[in-house]
């Protein structure tokens, strides 16, 4: 074998070893995508799992305001059967817009915020909040780790080869949705 020959398997050599580096990293990223986006799913399901109690419980003494209770009861659904990271926003959006016409009307109702159920229900939704706040945060820290990976060279040379494409943000649909969900804890 000669010189020549040598130095062609060492550079092949080499491409390789940086080749599955690459997609190595890339793996690992895209995992880290999915964690992030299952976080996201927990603590949505965790809100969800709340929102019958509320409801009820605001019921009691609120029995007339329907309305508010069924945007909150569509909004729930729509967020259950929502799949795509899209949908889930939106629905994410539409869940947070309509519980805040909840404790809205809850505020009109003193003996309502007095009742030791409701507080509770409403310090766990406002920390149910704070840590989709933070799971939706880490899941857009990921996405840009893995977009920028796929676009910086040299990997921007063989990702789209590889079969990696970048991926979207976890974003809200409108202004008012960036806004968090009101809150009120009395003690």
């Amino acid at each position: 074998m000669g010189t020549t020959s040598l130095v062609m398997l060492a550079i092949l050599v080499v491409v390789a070893l940086f080749a599955v580096s690459v997609y190595n990293r890339l793996v690992r990223l895209r995992n880290g995508i999915g964690n992030a986006f299952a976080q996201i799913d927990v603590q949505l399901k965790r809100r969800h799992d709340l929102i019958p109690n509320l409801v009820e419980t605001v019921k009691a003494y609120a029995a007339h305001e329907t309305e508010a209770f069924e945007a909150v009861s569509t909004a729930r659904a729509h967020a259950l059967g929502a799949q795509t990271l899209d949908d889930r926003a939106a629905a994410d959006g539409e869940t947070r817009s309509a519980l805040g016409r909840l404790f809205a009307i809850a505020e009109a109702y003193p003996e309502l915020r007095a009742v030791e159920a409701y507080t509770r229900l409403q310090t766990e939704l406002a920390d149910t909040e704070d840590k989709i706040a933070a799971a939706r945060r880490y899941y857009n820290a990921v996405v840009q780790r893995f977009n920028t990976k796929q676009q910086t060279i040299p990997t921007s040379l063989i990702a789209s080869a590889l079969g990696f494409s970048p991926r979207e943000f976890y974003r809200l649909e409108d202004d008012a949705e960036r806004d968090p969900v009101p809150v009120e804890v009395t003690r």
